[in-house]
C-alpha cells in the first residue's frame, strides 16, 4: 500500500471517529438495526428512514473501534438520498473493495470516496469485520427485514 493511501487512512479514519456524522437517533427510522462485531466488541445501532424506495436518513448509535465508528461514518454519508437499489449494490461494492486482496485495484467510483480510504484494512484481515458492521446492517435492513446482524 502506498504511503499515500496509509496517511489518508489515518486522516479519514481519526476524523470520523473523533466526530462522527449522523451520530444519533433517527426518531422516524423505519429500520432499527443492531450490530455487533464480537472479536472487537463493537456495537452499533442504525437507523433508517426510507421515502419510498429512496434511503431518506441514515444515522447510527453504539460504542465501537474507530474503524468501526469511522465507517459508519462515512456510509451514512455516502448512502443518504440513494435509491435502496443502489445502497444495496453499494454496499456489495464497498464489502469487495474491503475484503479483496491488498494491492487490488479500487473500484473507480469508490476510489473517489472518502470510503476509499478503508481498503487500508485489507491488510489487516481481523479489522475488516469492523469496517463491514454498518454496511452489514444497513444491508440487513434493506434486503431481508433483519433487526440483528452480527460479523461471526
Amino acid at each position: 500500500m502506498s504511503a499515500d493511501l496509509e496517511a489518508l487512512y489515518r486522516d479519514q479514519v481519526l476524523a470520523h471517529s473523533r466526530e462522527p456524522c449522523n451520530f444519533c437517533r433517527l426518531e422516524d427510522a423505519d429500520h432499527v438495526v443492531s450490530g455487533s462485531n464480537p472479536l472487537c466488541g463493537d456495537s452499533l445501532q442504525v437507523y433508517i428512514a426510507l421515502d419510498g424506495e429512496r434511503v431518506d436518513g441514515l444515522s447510527f448509535e453504539g460504542h465501537g473501534c474507530a474503524i468501526s465508528v469511522a465507517s459508519a461514518s462515512m456510509m451514512t454519508q455516502m448512502l443518504e438520498g440513494c435509491s435502496c437499489c443502489d445502497a444495496v449494490k453499494t454496499i456489495a461494492r464497498v464489502h469487495d473493495m474491503l475484503t479483496s486482496s491488498d494491492g487490488e485495484a479500487l473500484d473507480a467510483e469508490l476510489a473517489e470516496q472518502p470510503v476509499a480510504a478503508l481498503a487500508a484494512v485489507r491488510r489487516y484481515p481481523t479489522r475488516v469485520k469492523c469496517a463491514t458492521l454498518a454496511w452489514q446492517a444497513v444491508h440487513g435492513a434493506l434486503t431481508e427485514d433483519a433487526e440483528t446482524v452480527t460479523t461471526e
